[in-house]
């Protein structure tokens, strides 16, 4: 592995002080909030800071928080866009672009303070191929590849729960979810049913909330009065494969999963078996199940038996979505943000249900319905 894969660490990490309902901070608020959060994590001050990076405008970002920024990285593809700004920001960081670098997120999913309209974008791909036929919200957009899933492999609803039973061992111990109830497969089929096949507890809650990562240079960072040891971005990949779920090749596999991981773990220098943490982002319940089959961790319609199996589960040798996964932990609409933060926390060894010995986190993020993807490789140390 090249010393160039292990310069760039992340210093601060940090999510907003509330997470759920949080009816009287608007979008922006919940940003700047954890961004200050984080920096204080770090032992900085926004004087420190001359890179932004966020879905919300990174202009606003910079003037709110009173950053006289020389980068800036406003992408936004989808709930994964805190992975591409992770790896952007490192991009950035070694090319002497910026010297330190706070990528942030803040949302108000639920109460909708200072965030858009819902809106219907008719000249996008999917405003004139699935919005004339009433497919408009992300869990209808959702079932046609899951439906492909199921039918393909032979599975029945109850195979779909086992994926809420098993990170519910997580959420359990974890103060700050949403539903942290252990949960038994009768419980998720008894639940009310959204959109065939997903059940409410195989549909994220919708969350207010936000979170904020500090990066800089290993080489800056020795000279920071740290409260943490940081945490190595030892590798990253993007990827993506079209406007949405029905422009896919293949609706039992989401193509950019495998390769956004695969670059992830080349620019690394890992293989799966190095990898003893995962964060899969599971805004509904099949995500994991594509993203353990499309990595490679598991074979081709096997994800329902490894998950059945407590491989992913507390004491299992694959801990998945330890916090609970967006599905019982939070998930503002962009999950990513909080998928990194608990790959930080298990590396830090400060995570709620904390996982011994862990020593690398691989976390998987999907923008859209299956649209784009976006990985990053975490070291402990």
């Amino acid at each position: 592995m090249s010393g160039a894969a292990q310069d760039i660490v992340i210093v601060g990490a940090q999510e907003s002080s509330r997470l759920g309902v949080v009816p009287d901070m608007t979008a922006l608020s919940l940003a700047c909030e954890s961004a200050i959060l984080a920096l204080a994590d770090a032992g900085l001050t926004v004087a420190d800071v001359d890179g932004v990076a966020g879905v919300l405008s990174p202009v606003d970002l910079a003037f709110t928080l009173g950053i006289r920024s020389r980068w800036l990285d406003g992408t936004n593809v989808g709930g994964c866009s805190y992975m591409l700004h992770v790896r952007h920001a490192v991009a950035a960081l070694r090319a002497g672009q910026a010297n330190v670098v706070v990528v942030t997120h803040g949302e108000s999913g639920r109460s909708r303070l200072g965030m858009p309209a819902y809106g219907r974008d008719m000249m996008s791909a999917a405003g004139q191929f699935e919005l004339p036929y009433g497919v408009l919200g992300a869990f209808s957009r959702f079932t046609l590849p899951v439906m492909a899933y199921l039918h393909k492999y032979g599975l029945k609803p109850e195979d779909l729960a086992e994926v809420p039973v098993a990170q519910s061992r997580w959420a359990n111990r974890n103060p700050r979810a949403t539903r942290p109830e252990l949960l038994t497969v009768e419980d998720v089929l008894a639940s009310p049913l959204i959109a065939w096949p997903f059940h409410r507890l195989e549909c994220c809650p919708v969350s207010d909330g936000g979170g904020a990562l500090v990066l800089t240079t290993r080489e800056r960072a020795a000279d920071m009065d740290l409260t943490y040891r940081p945490v190595t971005v030892l590798g990253s990949g993007e990827s993506c494969e079209g406007p949405g779920a029905m422009f896919m090749e293949d609706l039992t596999s989401f193509r950019a999963f495998g390769d956004a991981s695969a670059e992830a773990m080349r620019t690394a220098g890992v293989g799966h078996g190095d990898i003893d943490h995962l964060m899969i982002y599971d805004a509904f319940a099949h995500v994991p199940l594509y993203g353990l089959e499309d990595m490679g961790f598991v074979e081709r319609g096997g994800a329902v038996d490894f998950i059945r199996s407590g491989a992913t589960s507390p004491g299992g040798h694959l801990p998945l979505n330890t916090n609970g996964g967006g599905l019982l932990y939070a998930h503002t609409g962009m999950y990513g943000m909080f998928a990194l933060q608990e790959g930080v926390r298990q590396m830090r060894g400060i995570a709620p249900a904390q996982v011994e010995g862990v020593e690398t986190s691989l976390v998987l993020g999907v923008g859209g319905m299956f649209s784009a993807a976006g990985a990053v490789v975490l070291r402990a140390g």
